[in-house]
């Protein structure tokens, strides 16, 4: 997973690609009309954000997925559309960091539920690990896909430790897989229900958010502010502080607790298996064929991130009623946070993604102390929290390859079942600890 090659430079003009840009533009327009649906189910409200339509109507327009739709946009387009995600959930990542400095006071009081909601990661492995044994009879590819949610640092782990060609390295992916093409809906869809039933602290499901997924943390603070808007400001807070704190101590807590935890609970639940060689590895090779892609220069990486700026600015238009002339001093903030964050990742020799920097970064100017703190806050309020993140889902949605399709052929229900067990885990066993701790 360590790509250490630079798209080539004559490989640029694709990232540009107006085709791509303009469609994700259409996508993301048609969705924030179309607005929120909230759906009564008895024991909640279902919650339909304008997210989980643009990735719908991505998917739909994906020639890896519908063959058909090449004549719209060719396969060699649409797999330009995976560098877009990341960058697009950079701006979004910045929003959530100036939203943390007036809610500092409140943050540093809720500090050890902060700390130790990361230990909820250990649920995930008791929820999904038996299920994934004795219902469908895996093997230690159990141990990869159970032990997390299976994001960037959780591969990494498992592929040092193990190897992505064991077994334990094919469940790990497959989670990924599944992970990338529904876990921000998903993440929205659950969120929403569980704040609507009014059980929880809303501080503490906002904590469980922060899974280390600036997509799938995305999707799941804005249903929360969209379920109870009210308590917006302190919810994308709480949500960008536990996923920064996630960057930090998650993959230490996936070493040292979750991964010995869901070693030894398999060792117990492969005793029960009807089946006792558990050495052998499902049908499924979610190792197979992974391939290395090339990553972006800075030059390609800043001239991108304005590309995609544009976009957003045209997604908040429609959805916040806010014109791009007058949200442009906002978005031009977030998006110098997001260059000083690609710049610190560049030149600090530390393990830490770009998107931790640009958090990072966010949080110091929105501080009181910060001369220009309150600047910033007025100026990016007038970007929606929901109107940032419609067209990273639209990004997806367009970025889903045939590796990532047949993937999903092959795996059938099993791992889409263990995938949404081990997401359930981790959020509910997160937002359970933070419970009792504030």
């Amino acid at each position: 997973m360590n790509n250490t090659s630079v798209l080539s430079s004559t490989m640029t003009k694709h990232l540009f690609d107006w085709k791509l840009h303009l469609l994700v533009i259409v996508v993301s327009l048609i969705a924030e009309w179309i607005g929120i649906i909230k759906i009564p189910i008895g024991i909640g409200t279902l919650v339909l954000l304008p997210l989980l339509y643009a990735f719908i109507f991505a998917i739909l327009l994906n020639p890896n997925v519908i063959p058909s739709m090449k004549a719209v946009i060719s396969k060699d387009r649409a797999k330009f559309a995976s560098y877009a995600v990341l960058l697009s959930i950079m701006p979004f990542i910045a929003k959530f960091g100036v939203g943390v400095g007036p809610k500092v006071e409140e943050i540093i009081a809720a500090g050890p539920a902060l700390l130790l909601q990361e230990l909820g990661n250990v649920a995930t492995a008791l929820i999904a690990l038996p299920v994934a044994v004795l219902v469908f009879g895996m093997g230690r590819e159990a141990i990869g896909a159970t032990h997390s949610v299976a994001r960037e640092p959780n591969i990494a782990l498992i592929a040092d430790k193990y190897g992505l060609q064991s077994a334990e390295g094919m469940g790990v992916m497959g989670v990924y897989v599944m992970g990338t093409l529904f876990g921000a809906i998903y993440f929205s869809l659950m969120a929403g229900i569980i704040a609507s039933m009014d059980i929880m602290d809303i501080r503490a499901l906002a904590m469980a958010c922060g899974i280390g997924s600036g997509s799938m943390m995305g999707a799941c603070s804005a249903a929360l502010a969209e379920t109870v808007p009210a308590q917006e400001e302190t919810i994308t807070a709480f949500a960008a502080t536990s996923n920064l704190l996630t960057y930090a101590t998650g993959l230490f807590v996936s070493l040292f607790i979750a991964l010995p935890v869901t070693e030894f609970l398999y060792k117990v639940t492969s005793k029960f298996k009807k089946n006792k060689n558990t050495n052998t590895v499902t049908q499924t090779d979610f190792g197979a064929g992974i391939p290395e892609q090339s990553i972006l220069s800075v030059k390609q990486s800043f001239i991108l991130l304005a590309v995609i700026c544009v976009v957003l600015l045209l997604s908040n238009w429609v959805g916040q009623g806010v014109n791009p002339i007058s949200a442009l001093p906002a978005m031009l903030i977030l998006f110098a946070c997001c260059i000083v964050g690609i710049l610190l990742k560049q030149v600090i020799p530390i393990n830490v993604p770009a998107i931790a920097w640009i958090s990072i970064v966010a949080i110091l100017i929105s501080l009181p102390q910060f001369p220009m703190s309150e600047y910033v806050s007025v100026e990016t309020e007038k970007l929606g929290v929901l109107q940032l993140i419609t067209p990273v889902l639209a990004y997806a949605g367009f970025a889903i390859s045939q590796m990532e399709v047949n993937l999903f052929k092959k795996s059938g229900f099993k791992i889409a079942v263990v995938a949404i067990l081990t997401f359930t885990g981790t959020f509910l066993g997160s937002a359970m600890i933070a419970q009792v701790m504030l």
